[in-house]
């Protein structure tokens, strides 16, 4: 029999954890909108988790990290070492590894068990040197890490059950939530992907820019403290920019009917398209098209502004799937337009299992 096994996904905005039990039924816990009208911080929503977790004594912990720095294998043992390389490397994603560090500690403090760390990043660990290198000097040891690779690893190990052979083929994954990125797979395996160094890169998100000129950086740090600027860069730029500060929620903005609202929706779509053109450059064409995470699994309104202008690439949505958020999307005359749930939390609970038992 399983053992009963507790899986920690703390992200920018949300705390998700799910207690996975010996006859292989799953109790969910969500707390979202942190610092947003939900919970005041993250050390808030770990406190309301210990609390409503006061029967449980699970085997292991596993743990959603965002960043791994240069570790390629997928999960490691938190000890005190490793807690300390993951301190070291916190300026990497700082609005995520600082949450993810203080979920070990709280846990530890709760149950004497093993506690594993299951790496974002790991999953694109098969970048081939022209995605991984940036064009900056080799000695500066900075590099394309990727992200988000916890759920692009659900998506690659249920795709073959929906599409068959083609799920081998050129496979762009959309994870579209308060954070976005991109990712091109062949082979069910990641060959480039949208976000770099770090979780602010890419595509535009929530509160992050994605991409921006260099030059605008050295402007900015010209103006501002680099606190200052690191706060901008990760809580003020993105959708609620764009906005002008209306929002920092897609919801919202879909809801807002305001000029501003629907400029940032256009916006986000219009990056979201150019990231799919530039996989399909790369490649030579795309076999299939997935959405994913909270954006990408619940707006039709997302998903059409995305596909419409990409019927050249052979992906013809089907209005009525698409409206009621069914798992095939396209035409029958269409390549697969496939919508899959983000399911961070199975790959960690898998990845812990074989790890610690």
């Amino acid at each position: 029999m399983n053992p009963t096994i507790l899986t920690i996904n703390s992200g920018s905005s949300s705390l998700k954890a799910d207690l996975f039990l010996p006859d292989g039924a799953r109790r969910n816990f969500r707390y979202g909108h942190i610092g947003q009208g939900g919970c005041r911080d993250h050390a808030a929503a770990f406190d309301q988790l210990m609390s409503d977790l006061a029967w449980v004594s699970p085997a292991a912990v596993g743990h959603r990290f965002v960043h791994g720095g240069d570790i390629a294998g997928q999960a490691r043992l938190v000890d005190a070492d490793e807690r300390a390389r993951l301190v070291s490397i916190a300026h990497l994603a700082p609005l995520h590894l600082p949450g993810n560090v203080l979920g070990v500690d709280l846990c530890r403090e709760r149950f004497a068990v093993p506690q594993v760390a299951c790496f974002d990043t790991a999953f694109h660990a098969t970048l081939p040197e022209l995605a991984r290198r940036l064009p900056v000097q080799r000695e500066l040891g900075m590099r394309r890490y990727g992200f988000h690779g916890l759920n692009y690893a659900h998506v690659a190990r249920v795709l073959p059950e929906l599409l068959g052979d083609a799920a081998r083929g050129r496979v762009v994954v959309a994870h579209l939530g308060s954070g976005t990125s991109l990712c091109l797979m062949e082979n069910l395996r990641s060959v480039d992907t949208s976000m770099g160094y770090t979780p602010a890169g890419g595509v535009v998100m929530g509160t992050r820019s994605g991409d921006l000129d260099p030059g605008v950086m050295l402007e900015l740090a010209r103006r501002y403290s680099h606190e200052e600027l690191s706060d901008m860069v990760y809580h003020r730029m993105g959708l609620l920019a764009l906005s002008d500060g209306e929002s920092s929620e897609m919801s919202a903005l879909l809801e807002s009917g305001s000029d501003a609202a629907f400029f940032a929706l256009e916006y986000f779509c219009w990056q979201v398209r150019a990231a799919i053109g530039g996989f399909a450059a790369k490649a030579g064409g795309i076999d299939a098209l997935v959405f994913t995470a909270g954006i990408g699994e619940h707006s039709s309104v997302v998903r059409a502004m995305v596909c419409g202008p990409l019927e050249f690439l052979g992906f013809h949505l089907d209005d009525g799937a698409n409206q009621a958020h069914l798992t095939m999307l396209g035409r029958a005359s269409s390549k697969p337009i496939v919508r899959i749930a983000a399911d961070e939390e199975e790959t960690i609970y898998l990845l812990t299992r074989e790890l610690c038992l």
